[in-house]
């Protein structure tokens, strides 16, 4: 992709797509601020989700993540309303020390009440607190919604182009690209070009040369198998990943079908015993054979070098285990709208771009390591690895805080926040040593009877919502 300044004030931009190199298509679950980015884009919602087969997401339900035989849900959104300033999940700390009895964190979710009861509907405003104390995402088909923003983009003036580079023209001035050359001989010219080339990264690192981070001994899962299955009913709002013995498996309900993948490390684990492995936890009939992807997590030290900007997989990957590669997506778009320069594409613009993006990947990545770092696993020699690794400085950092004081650092404010921050230590089994004394000073019985009001609020509120797949039909004409 590359833009040239037209008009002032705005950008011709073309799309040089080639049929023949095909997607990596694992990335069908999203995080909420896809909504906003549809939004800003003028998507209508109903058509979006029509088109796209999507259906809804309230979070992600981890099975044998930390322990084998337990299960969590990390919700969208947060725990009930804070009491002076703090959240209501420190109040529930307090009464588990006095209560062993006392319902599981999960129940002050509405996201997740919602979930387990396979119910949905979008967050009504100026209704009470749990009718809107949560946020939604979704699952959709990954070459479907590609296709949908493309005639969107063409629509408003995007210019399509249909053909393979096979070469890559820098000046020998300034080292700037100056245009791409297409297999038929078509040449390309422009001012900005931005790399979505995938893994290849034939600009960013072929052209730029901008050497790639290996962050595989923090994340040592390198190979992802996708394959679809047929639809299951109930259709469930949330996307579930169960852990394996060397890696874990997702499952993506979408209006059609079942999507499925396994995500594995090869050295613990052989592909064909991935592809049985995968095969043998579908819930349906497969519609396909096992698709293999190779990867390595990590990044470019710098995506935006010069006139080329990496954005997607030309600019790193990190497994989808948080539905994140989407949102990296977005956040290298807004990023580069906000930042977008003259025609000199001046290097302190390059700079801050590379700065935020580096702090945005590694806030995604440290949540990832998360998951692994705290499991409890014995079972196999992937998971005590794990167990036993180093990590980065910052998320030992986070880690101690908590189980020493109760409290969640954050480190991004555009990364996870501190709810789901909470759901993963919880989940994994991490409680602190001591909760925040703040929440002493209010009176332990106006706690409990605050806290019993709010549980209660949200199941009333859930029981009366209609469930995910009657949502889904009234949205899209169609029998659930």
């Amino acid at each position: 992709m590359l833009c040239r300044p037209g008009k002032p004030g705005h950008c011709d931009v073309t799309l040089v797509e080639s049929a023949e190199i095909g997607t990596v298509g694992v990335g069908e679950a999203t995080l909420p601020t896809v909504r906003f980015y549809n939004q800003l884009l003028g998507l209508d919602e109903r058509d979006f989700v029509r088109s796209t087969q999507a259906s809804f997401k309230l979070g992600i339900e981890f099975r044998d993540w930390g322990r084998l035989g337990h299960r969590f849900f990390h919700g969208f959104g947060g725990f009930g309303p804070a009491i002076h300033h703090r959240p209501m999940w420190a109040y529930w700390l307090r009464l588990r020390e006095l209560d062993a009895k006392l319902p599981s964190y999960e129940e002050w979710s509405t996201a997740t009440m919602m979930a387990r009861g396979a119910r949905f509907m979008p967050p009504q405003p100026g209704e009470p607190a749990p009718a809107n104390a949560f946020d939604y995402a979704y699952h959709f088909d990954a070459s479907l919604y590609s296709s949908y923003l493309r005639e969107h983009a063409v629509r408003h003036g995007v210019q399509r182009v249909e053909g393979t580079i096979v070469r890559v023209e820098t000046s020998a001035e300034n080292g700037f690209v100056t245009a791409v050359q297409l297999r038929d001989g078509r040449r390309i010219e422009g001012d900005l070009f931005i790399d979505c080339s995938g893994f290849r990264a034939l600009l960013i690192g072929d052209a730029m040369g901008s050497p790639y981070e290996d962050w595989s001994h923090w994340l040592p899962c390198d190979r992802a198998l996708a394959l679809p299955c047929k639809r299951v009913d109930p259709l469930t709002p949330y996307t579930t990943s169960t852990a394996h013995g060397a890696g874990w498996q997702w499952r993506i309900p979408l209006q059609h079908r079942t999507g499925n993948g396994l995500v594995y490390c090869s050295r613990h684990l052989d592909d064909d015993a991935a592809a049985q492995l995968l095969m043998s936890q579908l819930d349906s009939e497969p519609l396909d054979e096992p698709r293999q992807q190779r990867f390595v997590t990590g990044r470019r030290r710098q995506a935006w070098v010069r006139n080329v900007v990496a954005i997607g997989l030309s600019s790193g990957f990190l497994e989808p285990l948080e539905s994140t590669s989407i949102q990296l997506i977005m956040d290298g778009v807004s990023r580069l709208t906000a930042l977008l320069p003259g025609r000199d594409c001046s290097p302190k613009l390059a700079d801050e771009f590379n700065r935020q993006m580096s702090h945005r990947y590694e806030s995604v990545r440290d949540f990832i390591i998360l998951h692994y770092k705290l499991g409890q696993r014995q079972d196999s020699r992937f998971w005590r690895d794990c167990a036993a690794m180093a990590i980065p400085d910052n998320l030992a950092h986070q880690i101690e805080l908590f189980r020493d004081t109760g409290r969640i650092a954050i480190l991004e404010p555009d990364g996870f926040a501190e709810p789901s921050w909470a759901s993963l230590y919880f989940g994994l089994g991490l409680f602190p040593r001591r909760y925040d004394p703040y929440v002493d000073l209010l009176d332990v019985g106006t706690v409990q009877r605050h806290l019993h009001g709010v549980r209660d609020a949200i199941q009333s509120a859930v029981s009366r919502m209609p469930s995910h797949a009657d949502v889904l039909s009234s949205l899209t004409n169609a029998r659930p």
